[in-house]
């Protein structure tokens, strides 16, 4: 992981209080996210844009346990007059599942979308020491559930749901995304009653077999993972970020791995997904989206896979001027073509995703 010597914008302000939580998971840098915000940007002094309103701290549900964060969520608005309904882009930020302030991710990826016609909700999901797996998926869909329910207050259109997140943010997206239609990880936190499928998800560098992690780790890569985390088995070890997330060491109870894995629910119903990861990741093995894109092609569904050398865990993958990456898509268990404007995962690349998943 990298930084730059720029801490003064408001994105280093931001990162600071990330740190808190996850220092060790993510580090993104000041100049980047100027860069990768693309078609606009929020001014120094930190206050939205005129043409955006923005809605702090709503409680999707009340909070569990009292005085925590993770079921609260911030909305970017458009004040400018759209054409009918606007779509969404639910945004999580990743912690390794020690932090409950996901949702301030969506601030540096806000301006790009709400520019572009959509709304964007920053979302938090509890953290592993408040509540164990399956709470954040729970949470997560809570949120969706939440949204649906309120999108004609906001101009949203309920229709046009996409979901993206990084590191155990992307987790979460994922885990969305591909259990739209399993019950029994629905929960009954917040409203419900409602939908929580979404129509599109971005997931960057995520975990989606936890059993596997360990072998897929680069050389040398566990013994850092190993000061960062304070453990001594890497993934595998009772105080990883996935083995506390679902209560026992990964390899100990295999079931409960295997229940929290996204590669488990991967089906023909889901959504479109673009999966970006760094050849260069420390943190999550790069092959576990490699894992996560096979298991979509397998089942005849559609994904898009970008590889992206010299990147480790994190937002830089997004920058413009990033390393031309391998790109793999599938559709209908057909291989697809790329265009040379959508080689790179950048936020205008991910735009152009969404609104293709949409028909």
């Amino acid at each position: 992981m990298s930084t730059t010597s720029s801490a003064t914008s408001r994105m280093g302000r931001f990162l600071q209080r990330r740190s808190r939580v996850a220092a060790v998971v993510i580090t993104i840098t000041a100049t980047l996210l100027s860069s990768v915000a693309c078609s606009s940007s929020t001014p120094p002094d930190g206050t939205p844009p005129e043409s955006l309103t923005v809605r702090k701290d709503i409680a999707y549900a009340p909070a569990q346990p009292a005085g925590s964060r993770g079921h609260l969520l911030d909305l970017y608005v458009p004040t400018k007059a759209g054409k009918g309904l606007r779509p969404l882009l639910i945004v999580t930020g990743g912690s390794a599942w020690r932090g409950d302030t996901g949702k301030e991710f969506a601030a540096e990826i806000a301006p790009h979308f709400t520019a572009a016609g959509y709304v964007v909700a920053g979302v938090s999901v509890r953290s592993s020491s408040q509540a164990r797996f399956p709470a954040q998926v729970h949470d997560a869909k809570a949120a969706v559930r939440w949204l649906r329910a309120h999108a004609p207050r906001y101009g949203i259109d309920p229709t046009r749901f996409a979901i993206m997140g990084d590191s155990s943010g992307g987790y979460a997206s994922t885990m969305v995304a591909v259990t739209g239609d399993v019950p029994h990880l629905e929960g009954t936190v917040g409203v419900t009653g409602v939908s929580s499928k979404v129509q599109a998800a971005i997931d960057l560098y995520s975990p989606t077999d936890f059993p596997m992690m360990n072998a897929q780790m680069l050389p040398g890569a566990c013994e850092a993972f190993n000061r960062q985390m304070g453990v001594t088995d890497c993934h595998d070890d009772l105080g990883s970020p996935e083995s506390q997330l679902i209560g026992c060491a990964i390899q100990t109870c295999p079931t409960r791995a295997r229940e929290a894995n996204p590669i488990t629910y991967v089906s023909t119903t889901d959504p479109p997904i673009l999966i970006a990861h760094g050849q260069a990741d420390t943190l999550v093995p790069h092959d576990q989206s490699k894992l996560l894109y096979q298991a979509v092609e397998r089942t005849c569904a559609t994904a898009t896979w970008y590889s992206v050398p010299d990147v480790g865990h994190s937002t830089t993958i997004l920058a413009p001027d990033v390393a031309t990456p391998e790109v793999r898509s599938t559709a209908g268990c057909q291989a697809q073509p790329i265009s040379q404007e959508a080689s790179r995962p950048t936020l205008a690349v991910i735009q152009s995703f969404i609104e293709s998943s949409w028909g």
